[in-house]
């Protein structure tokens, strides 16, 4: 068995994989390999398919696959797999360390500090008391919902796909769950249905000017109304750690936004977690090899 480690994972991976066969980062391989393990920024599509013709399994370091063409990759017999409970703990981590530093200014008065400036007349305020709203209520929003309680947070959330939450209210949908909320988290795929959801519509029945903090995938915010949207105040605050693309274009707009906190995709980028997405990966290689699936 040839595996390919196509991205960047921790360098421990490669050793562990070893009791299975081959291992490889040589990505020119890729037409010979058995196994093909990514993250993000191999994109496998048609193409990228069609040219891993020995491949047997993908499996996504991550919790979303939409770069990979799953229904394409199965219709070629391809398993495809990701590891959704490795990042949970680190991408909520990051989501709770931006929803904080919004009401406490941490970076105001880090370069007001570094500039001679002694901002106290700049008031913070607490999360104490304050309403979440949480769109998707999977592995991570769950994390983030329980670091929310603890702070003293009211946790609602809207997932169409389920029923009861231990630590969140569900309501019946995106608007139930936006236009009260002081604190919105979006936990949502990138799917034909959430692409470009938050809009000026969706906006326009905020009521309470929200921060805005999005660690799943940037095409869910249409990025020109989120930039109109800050400008005019139904906004307050944006903080993102996802964007269109693995690094966002010079020209998107976000980047020039007044009222922004900017982190460059690194939610999953824990020591820890790339040691958690590393096991997950060796227990996945191992049950389907152990079935006869590989």
């Amino acid at each position: 068995m040839l595996i390919l480690i196509s991205d960047a994972f921790d360098a421990s991976l490669e050793s562990k994989l070893k009791v299975f066969g081959e291992v490889t980062s040589d990505k020119t391989r890729a037409p010979e390999a058995d196994v093909i393990l990514v993250r993000a920024k191999t994109i496998c599509d048609k193409a990228y398919i069609d040219a891993a013709k020995k491949c047997r399994l993908i499996i996504r370091g991550g919790v979303g696959i939409d770069n990979i063409d799953k229904a394409y990759a199965e219709s070629k017999g391809i398993i495809v797999r990701n590891t959704p409970r490795a990042s949970s703990i680190a991408v909520a981590e990051l989501t709770f360390a931006l929803m904080l530093s919004v009401p406490n200014h941490i970076v105001e008065y880090d370069q007001g500090m570094k500039g001679g400036q002694w901002l106290k007349n700049i008031k913070r305020t607490e999360l104490y008391g304050k309403t979440l709203g949480l769109l998707g209520i999977g592995n991570i929003a769950s994390k983030v919902a329980e670091r929310a309680k603890a702070f003293g947070m009211n946790v609602v959330a809207y997932d169409k796909y389920v029923s009861s939450s231990a630590v969140a209210t569900l309501v019946p949908s995106v608007e139930d769950a936006v236009k009260d909320a002081d604190y919105i988290s979006i936990h949502m795929p990138l799917t034909d249905e959430t692409r470009g959801m938050f809009n000026k519509k969706l906006f326009a029945i905020m009521n309470r000017k929200p921060v805005i903090v999005n660690a799943a995938r940037g095409a869910i915010i249409d990025a020109d109304d989120m930039v109109k949207a800050l400008d005019e105040g139904q906004v307050s605050w944006y903080c993102a750690d996802v964007y269109p693309n693995d690094p966002p274009a010079e020209d998107y707009p976000i980047l020039k936004a007044q009222h922004v906190t900017l982190t460059p995709h690194v939610g999953a980028n824990s020591v820890e977690n790339l040691l958690r997405i590393g096991d997950e990966i060796v227990a996945t290689i191992k049950e389907l090899k152990d079935n006869g699936k590989i």
